[in-house]
């Protein structure tokens, strides 16, 4: 009974040693969208912080941001 989904954690990122993901969810977050302005969508390597933030980060959390960012008050700079 096959699966074409392929369940991965996330792998160990040693600018976040503890068990509190808060700081590396908002870092591949902030990191996808600041890849996709400089490279573009397509971009390969974007790809690897956006299934990191969609593992690390609750769905809450990314919506909240996902509204301030596009009313502009989103708290972080995205420039590259």
């Amino acid at each position: 009974l096959g699966s074409k989904y392929v369940l991965k954690t996330v792998p160990f990122d040693a600018r976040f040693p503890n068990q509190n993901q808060t700081r590396n969810c908002f870092q591949n977050y902030t990191d996808y969208f600041k890849c996709v302005k400089a490279k573009g969508e397509d971009f390969a390597p974007c790809q690897q912080f956006l299934q990191a933030y969609k593992a690390l980060c609750p769905n809450g959390w990314t919506e909240k941001w996902d509204a301030q960012r596009e009313s502009g008050t989103f708290p972080a700079s995205l420039e590259p």
